[in-house]
């Protein structure tokens, strides 16, 4: 099994990779390969609505930024964590065009497979970020991974040594790799067992300008 862990900050190891190392450690304690990608260093653009992706199966500009490469590697995963610092009590811009193209292009390679948000602050602003990342997993069929706490740290300006300072955050991203690895556990048994997920209804679109 194998974990996606997205860095949503420009800081590479700052704040929000270490409170991401932290529950890549619970995961790999389990027996479970994890990899952290720096998105946040990245540029992104934003989604145009040309929906190619849908004749083409992968981001029709993906390959101009490596979007497509990471969509292939989704496919691959079994779960995911995305991270963020919180800019103006929201996500940074570059996670969410990067998640805004991905979840439209890899619905499918995303679909059932649990996912975890954490954000990073000085100081507030945090569940309003934590609350806009899990949005794209609860209209996706993913099961949300949670805490024993909110999964946010505390740090400013991107210093990891003030992150690592926040002891209850660091308890809570190791509570949150664990119980991620105890449901990718309980996924894997059930496939085992001959359960597979359910086959949603579709077709019905409502619009409320008629």
């Amino acid at each position: 099994m194998k974990v996606l862990l997205f860095n949503g900050s420009p800081h590479k190891h700052g704040c929000t990779y270490t409170a991401l190392a932290q529950v890549a450690g619970e995961l790999e304690k389990a027996g479970i390969e994890t990899q952290i990608l720096q998105i946040g260093s990245g540029v992104f653009r934003g989604c145009t609505a040309c929906y190619g992706c849908r004749k083409l199966g992968r981001c029709a500009f993906g390959e101009e930024d490596g979007l497509n490469e990471i969509l292939a590697q989704c496919r691959e995963a079994d779960g995911f964590v995305f991270g963020s610092p919180v800019y103006y009590a929201s996500a940074n811009g570059t996670l969410i065009s990067f998640m805004d193209r991905l979840f439209c292009a890899g619905s499918q390679a995303l679909a059932h497979k649990p996912a975890a948000a954490i954000a990073s602050a000085r100081r507030a602003g945090t569940s309003a970020t934590l609350d806009e990342i899990q949005k794209y997993f609860t209209i996706n069929q993913m099961p949300v991974v949670s805490s024993t706490y909110w999964n946010m740290v505390h740090g400013g300006n991107g210093l990891a040594e003030e992150a690592a300072q926040d002891l209850e955050g660091m308890q809570t991203m190791r509570n949150l790799g664990k119980n991620m690895a105890w449901l990718l556990q309980c996924i894997a048994a059930g496939k085992a067992a001959g359960i597979t997920p359910p086959e949603p209804d579709r077709g019905a679109r409502t619009n409320f300008i008629r």
